[in-house]
């Protein structure tokens, strides 16, 4: 995982325990061989590609391959960084994965409009 996401992803675990919410890390950096195990997995689960890529990118395309993307449980630590990611920079990068988050603006930045899926980037 690149070490300027990891810092604000723990700096917001810390100020998430504070206030009574365990955030967890439940995926982060992927292999290119895992990527694309979850795609062809979520082809069978949607029954086609392009549904599929609206949930799991390719190896080549997909940020967790590149180091750039965690995901974050369970749904309450979610929604709680999904509210206040911009305080560390981590922003909620699609609208129907709530737990998907990119470093996407400097710590107090405002984040960027998200995208209605994986398919809109």
């Amino acid at each position: 995982m690149d070490a300027a996401l990891l810092r604000a992803v723990q700096r917001a675990a810390d100020d998430a325990e504070n206030a009574g919410i365990r955030l967890v890390v439940t995926s982060g950096w992927r292999s290119r061989a895992h990527q694309q195990r979850l795609l062809e997995r979520a082809v069978v689960k949607y029954g086609s590609v392009q549904e599929a890529r609206r949930f799991v990118l390719s190896p080549e395309t997909s940020r967790h391959v590149t180091g750039d993307a965690v995901d974050i449980g369970p749904t309450d630590a979610a929604a709680w960084l999904g509210r206040r990611g911009g305080r560390y920079g981590l922003c909620q990068t699609y609208a129907n994965e709530i737990w998907h988050f990119e470093l996407a603006t400097s710590a107090g930045g405002t984040c960027p409009t998200m995208m209605r899926d994986a398919t809109a980037g």
